[in-house]
């Protein structure tokens, strides 16, 4: 019984050590969408048109895993941030958006599931 208990133990640590860093889970993203210049710098990261800051860059580095895998190592402050940008790109800048879905999901298979996961739209 305590090898269960002790293996239980160690599935449900492994899985909560399964996660992106989370040194950029207190980022300000209604600050971001609400501010033009800084919006468009990210996502102008994200999509190959523009210069990445530390920032951006650090995001960029796991948008492919995270829409792959429905963002399954993403913590809840991460979902947050990426529901919050992914709503307001495709509110405020439409051609953007899909630019950016068809760079990380060119097949159409896995954007759908990732959205959902972070509880978008």
């Amino acid at each position: 019984m305590k090898i269960l208990v002790l293996l239980l133990a160690a599935v449900v640590t492994a899985q909560y050590e399964e996660t992106y860093g989370t040194d950029h889970d207190d980022l300000d993203v209604v600050a971001v969408v609400s501010d033009k210049e800084q919006f468009n710098s990210f996502i102008d990261c994200f999509i190959d048109e523009g210069p990445c800051d530390e920032v951006a860059a650090t995001f960029k580095s796991v948008i492919p895993e995270a829409v792959l895998e429905a963002c399954a190592k993403c913590t809840p402050a991460q979902k947050h941030l990426v529901r919050v940008f992914n709503e307001s790109l495709k509110k405020k800048m439409p051609e953007k958006y899909q630019k950016y879905k068809n760079k990380y999901d060119p097949e159409g298979k896995y954007f759908v599931n990732f959205e959902a996961a972070v509880g978008a739209f």
